[in-house]
């Protein structure tokens, strides 16, 4: 039982129920957190994070790491907006394969370079961040389709929204493809041993650039539904999600040291944040006390994968019984 606790996919929904109580007894029955409204803006904070969490989350286990995806995130926003005010699909589908082109030939740059992800991704992000500047001309576009916007915000079933469902059924598919297909177990092989994948007849390249890829449209996807819901696109204002993304994939028990992670922990890890924000905010806790308290749940998170530390404390047990 203590092992399932431990389990990286578990772990993150013992802290997400341990601190919907805490912030329950909190509330202390004022009826602030437990409501729909909150509960709604848990799931809208999930289609924001949760998108680029997955996509980070999936290069993360492959043992890379994309930083572009705060870029690709502004990028696929002011493009979706630029393109999509008569047709709104329209939009969404060049910022989804914006994303696709960019995803892969960072890939292929890695692949056939073999280079380090951090400094191909790095140089992306700064790239795609430049390049939204001069689409933009460093301001904020307008979005006119306003029914667009409260369309995709649109709650229905009381908690659900166009937007927020998306980022569900993402969530599943990759949950799907990730336990039941040959491909997932592959990108797990690939993070786990890359050498042995190799021997065993894992086609290492093509896993690289295809997590990549994927990477790229989920986060087209987040960036160009996120800044239809806002009716706005900026060069600046969605690229600070990396770094709660970051948080939300490591809480979801997903290792930097690669093969390590499933898509259904990653949701979990981005509901912990998501029911931290909503709930601080809901009970009145400032803003600028949401990050303290987030930073203060992943060291948590970091302190119990630390193995030096549980083989000590484990040391430490077996010398108070002896």
């Amino acid at each position: 039982m203590m092992d399932r606790l431990k389990a990286p996919s578990v772990r993150p929904f013992v802290l997400l129920a341990v601190l919907i109580i805490v912030l329950a007894l909190v509330d202390a029955g004022q009826g602030r957190f437990l409501n729909r409204a909150t509960a709604f803006s848990v799931l809208q904070q999930f289609a924001t994070i949760g998108p680029v969490a997955l996509a980070l989350g999936l290069s993360m286990i492959v043992r890379e790491f994309d930083l572009s995806v705060g870029g690709m995130l502004s990028l696929a926003g002011c493009l979706a907006v630029m393109t999509g005010a008569d047709a709104p699909l329209l939009g969404v589908a060049i910022a989804v394969c914006a994303g696709f082109m960019v995803g892969l030939i960072q890939g292929g740059i890695m692949v056939w370079l073999r280079l380090d992800s951090v400094a191909v991704t790095l140089g992306g992000l700064l790239t795609l961040g430049g390049l939204t500047y001069v689409l933009t001309g460093n301001a904020t576009i307008g979005y006119d389709r306003m029914d667009v916007a409260m369309l995709v915000n649109q709650p229905f079933l009381g908690v659900f929204s166009i937007r927020n469902a998306v980022a569900i059924l993402a969530f599943v598919i990759a949950a799907v493809f990730m336990a039941r297909t040959r491909v997932g177990r592959d990108v797990v092989a690939v993070g786990s041993d890359r050498r042995a994948a190799l021997v065993a007849g894992v086609n290492v390249d093509r896993i690289l650039i295809g997590v990549f890829v994927i990477s790229g449209m989920l986060t087209g996807l987040a960036g160009s539904l996120l800044s239809y819901s806002l009716a706005a696109a900026s060069p600046v204002a969605l690229a600070d999600t990396l770094i709660p993304a970051a948080a939300a994939a490591i809480i979801g028990g997903v290792s930097l040291a690669g093969g390590k992670g499933t898509p259904i922990g990653i949701a979990g890890g981005v509901l912990v944040l998501a029911v931290l924000r909503s709930g601080l905010t809901a009970i009145g806790v400032p803003p600028f006390a949401h990050d303290i308290v987030t930073g203060g749940v992943l060291l948590a998170v970091a302190l119990l994968d630390a193995g030096d530390l549980q083989r000590r404390l484990y040391g430490l047990r077996r010398m108070f019984k002896a």
